[in-house]
């Protein structure tokens, strides 16, 4: 374990309130004394979380209230993915005010000071009706209706989320216009993309944002910052944590790909290293973050100053030990993503050692995973998604099989227990008192990863899935709630335009197999399908194309309907690809 690593239990300033950390225990504790639920929704890492510790939780007439009205519940929203859902437009520290059935009666951003908060508790004592806002998501949890028929973006809403995309960009400073600056990994993804495609704005949308974004990189320790405030990137959170990690990983792994950027392949690297030195348990699986502060509630620009050596003659900010399926699985597969790109085989046996742990460690036994301990067997959406795109990257640079019968078990886990009318819910519903809601920020990412896994299993039931979240996407009200929200036209693009394929056909013990599979996945695209038939093993699982039998082994491009003739050589893949748009060599049906 590092210098100064910490269990997460106990570590936050001590206050005087008796906080019940079990949600069904305080609400039949509320509904047996008539009382209100005060919901503080904390992360271990934030540095207002601390300083309302040490101030708002400590006020004489704060405590007062909540002894005499309110049943206090507080819970680490790293802990409860499906909390952390319904409030991650809230931010952290969250206070929300619950009755006792689990109506939100208010909820409210951020560090609330005590005066404004004993003014607030008061006023909901005397009129305990709901506010608008949380009507509005009452309205929206518990609605029935169906998404539209058709599984697709219409053009109208297409181009409306387009124009977002394109006005959101900082052009000057990068990032989103907000006062919050960070990398939009869909934002970024799509102008790298288009970039591919020869769109020069979008190249420059891209590289502004990924330029501007190395200033969260930690010098000293690597890893990213997880944002800054203040409108520009002078100002940072100095949290870690291990999802942005994985991102942050995957974006810039991307990046260097497609436009040899040495710097984006430096911040692929130092964000590894970070992981290895801080992150990764010797007993298996990946931390979930390290705290903003040293010393809880005292800001730590100061220290995030220093070098390497006068950081850790302090000490580390405080790691949490827990080791959930989501962090370690979105880990794994950026691993595997970056051993796809750059070839480095130590990225690959990070990967398949993550995955080999989440497969051992946090398998339920009736299927899908775990999302801590025994303790919770709630599946998750957030951590069954995280599984299913490690599995379904794995066996993409693999072609091992069991990768994708993996996947296949954890999204039928997500159809089985968190669909909705609408799309699926980040917890079965039943499970929480609190209704659980259709995250935005996870069904793109369901959607898009039913799509790549679709590609591989062509599973009647990951197409029927895809379909279902790209209907709740395509909903007006799901696709326009915020500034921008790109991925969705990301999501719907995949599901219709067909990835570069290649295909090695060959023994898999076989070197010339191997060669080329190797020269494949080294090929630089925005989007990509690999597959690697052994006929040994029998059909592919999904033999959309039929490849013929050979004396030795054989690489297949394919692109809008049409594939190469065998090729034999590595060095062959990329002389056709360079070739493919003067279509100097011969084309076969």
């Amino acid at each position: 374990m590092p210098l100064g690593l910490y269990s997460a239990v106990g570590w936050a300033a001590e206050s005087t309130v008796d906080w019940v950390r079990e949600e069904p225990k305080a609400f039949a504790q509320a509904r047996e004394e008539k009382r209100l639920v005060l919901l503080y929704l904390e992360a271990v890492w934030c540095h207002w979380c601390h300083v309302m510790d040490e101030r708002t939780y400590r006020d004489e007439k704060v405590r007062q209230l909540i002894s005499e009205h309110y049943v206090p519940l507080r819970i680490d929203q790293d802990g409860r993915p499906d909390l952390a859902a319904r409030y991650r437009d809230v931010g952290w520290p969250a206070t929300v005010v619950f009755d006792a059935d689990g109506r939100e009666i208010l909820k409210r951003q951020g560090f609330v000071p005590p005066e404004p908060m004993a003014r607030l508790l008061q006023a909901v004592v005397d009129d305990p009706s709901p506010e608008a806002a949380s009507r509005v998501l009452a309205d929206v949890v518990s609605s029935g209706s169906e998404a539209p028929e058709a599984a697709t973006l219409n053009e109208s809403l297409r181009q409306r989320l387009i124009a977002r995309h394109e006005r959101s960009v900082d052009m000057q400073r990068g990032g989103l216009k907000m006062a919050q600056r960070y990398l939009d990994r869909d934002s970024v993804e799509y102008s790298l993309r288009q970039a591919a495609l020869g769109d020069d704005v979008e190249a420059q949308r891209a590289k502004v944002s990924l330029d501007a974004a190395l200033a969260l990189l930690d010098p000293a320790w690597g890893g990213f910052y997880q944002y800054s405030t203040g409108g520009d990137w002078r100002h940072p959170h100095f949290e870690k944590l291990t999802a942005i990690q994985a991102d942050y990983l995957r974006i810039y792994a991307l990046a260097w790909s497609l436009t040899g950027d040495r710097r984006y392949r430096q911040a692929v690297e130092q964000v590894i290293a970070y992981l290895e030195r801080f992150m990764l348990s010797a007993e298996g699986g990946y931390f979930a973050s390290q705290d903003a502060d040293l010393k809880p509630g005292e800001h730590a620009a100061d220290f995030f100053a220093l070098d390497d050596a006068a950081r850790m003659a302090l000490g580390v900010p405080r790691i949490a030990e827990q080791r959930y399926t989501r962090e370690t699985a979105l880990v794994a597969e950026a691993l595997a993503i970056w051993y796809e790109i750059s070839g480095e085989r130590s990225a690959l046996d990070r990967a398949r050692a993550a995955c080999v742990w989440v497969l051992a460690v946090r398998s339920r036994p009736e299927g899908g995973f775990l999302h801590l301990s025994q303790d919770d067997t709630t599946p998750y959406l957030a951590d069954q998604l995280a599984a299913m795109r490690a599995f379904t990257q794995m066996y993409k640079v693999t072609a091992e099989r069991s990768w994708l019968k993996e996947a296949g078990i954890a999204a039928k886990t997500i159809e089985q227990h968190l669909r909705a009318s609408s799309g699926y819910l980040a917890a079965p519903r039943g499970s929480s008192v609190i209704a659980p809601v259709a995250p935005i920020d996870e069904s793109i990412a369901l959607a898009r990863a039913l799509n790549r896994l679709l590609r591989y299993s062509a599973d009647p039931l990951h197409q029927a899935m895809a379909e279902h979240a790209m209907r709740h996407l395509s909903r007006p009200e799901v696709a326009l709630a915020r500034f921008t929200e790109i991925g969705i036209v990301l999501a719907d693009e995949e599901r219709q335009v067909a990835p570069l394929h290649l295909t090695v056909v060959g023994g898999k013990q076989d070197p010339e197999a191997q060669a080329l599979f190797a020269a494949a996945m080294r090929q630089p695209a925005a989007d990509k399908r690999l597959d690697w038939w052994d006929p040994a093993e029998g059909p592919l699982p999904n033999p959309d194309i039929r490849y013929p039998s050979l004396s030795r082994a054989a690489a297949f491009v394919c692109n809008e309907g049409r594939c190469s003739t065998p090729l034999h050589e590595a060095g062959e893949i990329a002389d056709f690809l360079r070739s493919l748009d003067q279509e100097s060599r011969p084309i076969s049906q």
